[in-house]
């Protein structure tokens, strides 16, 4: 069982995860493909990020961005590699989505990769009804990106 938190981003464990996130996205990226948040970025007004946490340990960080009143992105979805395929993610995942339902969120989407390092959380997204579609923002479709989307 994980408990889900809302985080500051104040915490080093929280820290130490993001920063594992962006060295993992720029190690399985083109450089021009690569758009994960920094800490800077995380910390604006229209992101929530939150956290899983077991044992007092953090497992897995995930946030939502507001795109529009009725319309999220997915940001920085990340599992600390001691807690792989126990659920954390997963978990995660559900609270960013029922939050995303709460606020009125008609559609949910994403921004990832492609290729070996990116198919774990693709096949969690489409466990959880996510489906491959357009660009959407102002992302622009490429070879090696892909992009989920989640009628709610």
């Amino acid at each position: 069982m994980f408990e889900i938190r809302e985080d500051d981003l104040s915490g080093d464990q929280t820290r130490s995860l993001l920063a594992l996130h962006l060295a993992g996205m720029h190690a399985a990226s083109p450089p021009d493909n690569v758009f994960a948040l920094d800490l800077t970025g995380l910390q604006a007004p229209e992101i929530t990020v939150w956290t899983a946490w077991r044992d007092g340990h953090v497992a897995s960080v995930g946030a939502i961005k507001m795109l529009l009143d009725d319309y999220a992105e997915v940001k920085s979805m990340r599992t600390h590699p001691e807690f792989m395929r126990q659920g954390a993610a997963a978990t995660l995942l559900d609270a960013i989505i029922g939050v995303a339902r709460s606020r009125g969120v008609r559609r949910l989407s994403l921004e990832t990769g492609s290729g070996d390092a990116f198919e774990p959380a693709l096949a969690l997204y489409r466990r959880r009804g996510f489906t491959n579609g357009a660009a959407f923002g102002e992302y622009r479709a490429t070879a090696f990106n892909q992009f989920l989307h989640l009628d709610l």
